[in-house]
């Protein structure tokens, strides 16, 4: 199936977000420094104008309040504030404190002082903040302060969060495969999101980055009419100590808290610091693909059911299937878990194929979406999507997982990126909620998605198998497939369509990793036919 979406994106938060970058990008060639040394400084300073917004509505809500209250005005009560998941600005903390600043003014130092003051009355910000503003100069600062200024007070408040993305995006852009490494697209997180449906509980990301799943997750409740921060409890790891600053201060923008634990000596093939076996309602995941030098002897005694690899460690050495196995563990006995991984997980041989086989019996597989390539940043590479479903195996669906393939369904953004579109993600979504037996969710994708779905499944959408989108297979077609997990092996090609050009290559980069491991193996076994003939001869 073939949906390619028209690009349709606000002109007004298309512009500002333009004009901002092309600050940032003035800041950085006036300044001389890496992506990754600017990126931090510009991205608080945009916090800062976002958390101002927020306070200034808290603070006139709290004087509107005052004004008939017997106990008097509160609006100088940090905990007034954080009630509401609102941070406290002192007078000397405030962005439009600083943009006033004449440049004679040691504006470093000063921006330096807020981010102090800022962290110092709103604890949970405690060592997150940038403070290397007197690296730049005055006039510099001076420029940038005005630029974010232009961000209007009225822009609402997913807008803002938009373009915090944006620039999370442009600096992943920017920085390269390093920063593609803790971003994921909002699109592929948002329907990650989706289709575990996180409404209620407790959500792990043991490799979190700048906390984009969360930020979904949260946008999810926010648009069923809920509050987020009282609906989910937030647990994370990274094991780089900037970025997992970067994910507190990405859920500090979006009026969150959690639990990311960062830096020093965590990792979590070795460390457990949320005690997460069995311990999580969802897990959302973009973890660092094709992982080596993992050392196993340090997790041997995390092996066996009832732990963290309970599936056995894969002989190989990638990290795939210990992520994989991470990810199982973590989920309670109804817990849900979405997550991208390299294509080449899904038909993995030898020892990785016995886990998966395992995994696959074990009923937990709900889901395998095949996703196209250039939707990401910093890589052109496809991937797939895995949704797993603890509670699947007392559902009907036992016995069978959905196979999807979503590769022709997207929205060219240039010649370079694609993403979804709001209807498309809706669309793939509900096509999981059919098969789950669930009525369609209209919230996101409205009347293109409801459309989309009877167009391909009836005026009354129910559940069939679409050749060339979706197929839901039994645990005997798999098996018959040497239990690959690549729905391209099962989705087939829809009547009248030809194979694709990118299609054949995929193909074609399969079969050849399918020779290339059986060579590998014969090698092997080659190597121990030879030493066993050479042990038999020397007796």
């Amino acid at each position: 199936m073939q949906w390619i979406a028209p690009q349709n994106k606000d002109a007004a938060v298309q512009s500002l977000e333009k004009n901002l970058w092309s600050a940032a990008d003035q800041f950085r060639a006036n300044s001389g420094l890496k992506a990754q040394e600017y990126s931090g400084p510009i991205l608080g300073l945009i916090f800062l104008r976002f958390a101002e917004v927020r306070f200034a509505q808290q603070r006139a809500k709290l004087e509107s309040a005052g004004s008939s209250s017997r106990r008097g005005s509160r609006v100088d009560e940090p905990a007034a504030y954080h009630a509401d998941n609102v941070l406290y600005l002192t007078p000397e903390s405030r962005f439009d404190y600083l943009l006033k600043l004449p440049e004679a003014a040691n504006i470093g130092a000063k921006v330096n002082a807020a981010m102090r003051e800022v962290e110092k009355h709103n604890p949970p910000l405690a060592g997150v903040l940038p403070k290397t503003y007197n690296l730049f100069t005055g006039t510099l600062l001076k420029e940038l302060l005005k630029k974010i200024s232009e961000i209007p007070a009225t822009l609402d408040f997913d807008a803002f969060g938009r373009i915090y993305e944006y620039f999370l995006g442009e600096f992943a852009m920017s920085e390269g495969q390093g920063g593609g490494e803790f971003y994921t697209p909002a699109s592929i997180v948002r329907l990650l999101a989706q289709v575990i449906e996180p409404f209620h509980g407790r959500i792990l990301d043991p490799a979190c980055g700048s906390g984009g799943m969360f930020v979904q997750s949260a946008r999810f409740v926010a648009e069923h009419h809920k509050n987020p921060a009282a609906e989910l409890s937030i647990c994370g790891v990274e094991k780089t100590d900037e970025t997992g600053r970067l994910a507190r201060l990405n859920l500090a923008v979006h009026a969150l808290e959690g639990d990311i634990r960062h830096g020093g000596n965590i990792n979590s093939y070795y460390d457990d610091p949320h005690a997460a076996v069995g311990a999580f309602d969802f897990v959302l995941a973009n973890p660092p693909f094709n992982v080596n030098a993992v050392d196993k002897e340090r997790i041997k005694d995390m092996v066996g059911p009832g732990r963290r690899y309970p599936f056995g460690l894969p002989r190989t050495d990638n990290a795939n299937y210990l992520w994989i196995q991470l990810f199982y563990s973590a989920l309670n006995a109804t817990g849900r878990a979405g997550f991208v991984m390299a294509n080449s997980a899904s038909d993995a041989r030898s020892s990785e194929l016995d886990i998966r086989r395992q995994l696959i019996e074990a009923n937990a597989v709900d889901a395998m979406v095949a996703v196209g390539p250039n939707m990401f940043y910093t890589v052109t590479l496809p991937c797939t999507l895995w949704f797993l479903d603890r509670g699947k195996a007392n559902t009907k669906r036992a016995g069978t997982v959905l196979f999807i393939d979503a590769r022709h369904i997207y929205r060219q953004v240039d010649r370079a990126h694609r993403d979804w579109t709001g209807a498309q993600i809706g669309f793939i979504a509900n096509l999981v909620r059919l098969y789950r037996g669930e009525a369609p969710d209209l919230t996101l994708g409205g009347e293109e998605t409801a459309a989309k779905l009877k167009e391909v499944f009836g005026k009354k959408p129910r559940y069939a198998d679409v050749p060339g989108l979706c197929k839901a297979a039994t645990l005997t077609e798999i098996e018959a497939q040497g239990w690959s997990l690549n729905p391209g092996r099962y989705v087939g090609v829809a009547p009248g369509e030809d194979v694709s050009d990118e299609d054949f290559k995929e193909q074609l980069e399969e079969l050849n990793e399918e020779l290339e491991t059986l060579n590998a193996r014969a090698r092997e076994l080659e190597a121990t036919i030879a030493a066993n003939v050479a042990g038999i001869l020397e007796t």
